[in-house]
């Protein structure tokens, strides 16, 4: 089975767990796929007492998919772009200082709260793992997800200054997340080199800031190159480009892939730069065009996410400790965003509970199972992924279909 019948196959369940949602149970499209897929894998368990064909089947293309690289080296490029493309540039703009302290000093103080915590949730299970492994678990789980953020938020009702706040979290937290678990990972990884604050610093300062350079400049190039000229096909494939390329050149430096990403799209999508640089008629198929590829692989990813259950160990002590888990990562995600809330509610006119709405609309989703799955067996892989999976699911199904609801009570 090569790669074009293992894509047509998870297209085809795409498309037909999409259909299956619209026209009976209309959940959101992240929703239903994810629990669609889950529901199927369970049946697919089922018919394996009888017939094993099915379930061989789905493990061997679950075995041929790399879902950590296919996430975090590619599909997450995309979506992220297509996600800033579409954001508020001016709402961001006046939102930057909450943003900017919810995505760095939010995900810091999360990623130590909830390893802490979860270092004694698990003792108290009799399961005995590091406390440098409970801060990986911290900082692969603390930043929210935008791919299932910007999904259900559309549908939620959320005020629109409050939404910013939220997407704009997401969109950046994820690259700052990424760049945490990577730090914490080289001193977790057995190593015969020391690895000093100085390394931490240049480590996280040449991959944020370098990230955002990158964006800043791939989206200043595109811009100069759509404003030269009025095709709209060409302006299309343009930045169809900038996002391979400039992913490619992320890797190739050690630079942040999805920060780049963000910056880049925001530079593109503002509403000043799109006024001078496209055509009303451009402007329609660069969006048209990058909502397709937003929903397409939005589409695929959550139909993967419930096609992993098949990589879990189902240890009821892990199924447990992730149930557990929950509230904890919920406390922790409230007590991080007090301060930032704090400085700037006055300031800005928060819409009132604020924290709440941000602590429940704070989705976890393939960022966090990606990550979880980098994981090597020596850091409790199969623990953490079983816990990710739980607070995973939890989040884009109990807290995704209850937002809005909160939102209509609280928001007010």
């Amino acid at each position: 089975m090569d790669y074009f019948v293992i894509i047509a196959i998870l297209v085809f369940l795409s498309a037909l767990f999409g259909y299956i949602n619209v026209r009976f149970f209309k959940l959101p499209n992240t929703i239903g796929l994810m629990l669609i897929t889950i529901v199927f894998t369970l049946g697919v368990f089922a018919l394996s007492y009888f017939d094993d064909t099915l379930l061989n089947a789905e493990k061997y293309i679950i075995t041929q998919i790399d879902f950590k690289s296919i996430l975090l080296d590619v599909m997450l490029s995309f979506l992220l772009f297509a996600g800033a493309l579409h954001t508020n540039f001016e709402q961001l703009k006046v939102q930057r200082g909450p943003i900017l302290l919810f995505s760095t000093l939010g995900v810091l103080v999360s990623t130590f709260l909830v390893g802490t915590a979860v270092f004694y949730l698990l003792q108290i299970f009799g399961l005995e793992v590091q406390y440098i492994h409970c801060l990986l678990f911290g900082a692969l789980i603390s930043p929210t997800d935008p791919i299932a953020v910007l999904g259900i938020l559309k549908k939620a009702g959320v005020p629109k200054k409050l939404e910013t706040k939220i997407v704009g979290e997401s969109l950046f937290n994820d690259g700052v997340g990424v760049v945490v678990f990577l730090t914490i990972y080289q001193f977790a990884s057995p190593s015969t080199e020391t690895i000093t604050a100085l390394d931490v610093v240049e480590l996280f300062g040449v991959e944020v800031i370098g990230g955002i350079i990158l964006g800043l400049l791939l989206g200043w190039v595109t811009y100069r190159l759509m404003k030269s000229i009025d095709d709209y096909d060409i302006e299309v494939i343009i930045t169809l480009a900038t996002v391979m390329v400039g992913t490619v050149i992320a890797q190739k430096l050690h630079l942040s892939a999805p920060l780049a990403m963000v910056t880049a799209g925001l530079v593109v999508g503002n509403d000043t730069l799109r006024d001078s640089s496209m055509s009303e008629t451009t402007e329609t198929y660069v969006d048209k065009f990058w909502e397709l590829i937003d929903i397409l692989l939005n589409t695929l990813l959550f139909v993967l996410i419930g096609m992993e259950m098949l990589v879990l160990t189902f240890n009821i002590n892990y199924i447990i400790a992730g149930l557990f888990a929950i509230p904890i990562i919920l406390l922790c995600r409230y007590i991080s965003l007090v301060l930032p809330i704090r400085i700037f509610e006055k300031k800005l006119d928060f819409v009132p509970n604020t924290n709440v709405i941000m602590t429940w609309g704070g989705l976890r989703g393939g960022i966090s199972i990606a990550l979880a799955l980098g994981l090597s067996e020596d850091m409790n892989r199969d623990l953490f992924l079983v816990i990710t999976y739980v607070v995973v699911v939890f989040s884009i199904v109990v807290q995704g279909l209850t937002v809005g609801k909160l939102v209509k009570k609280l928001a007010k």
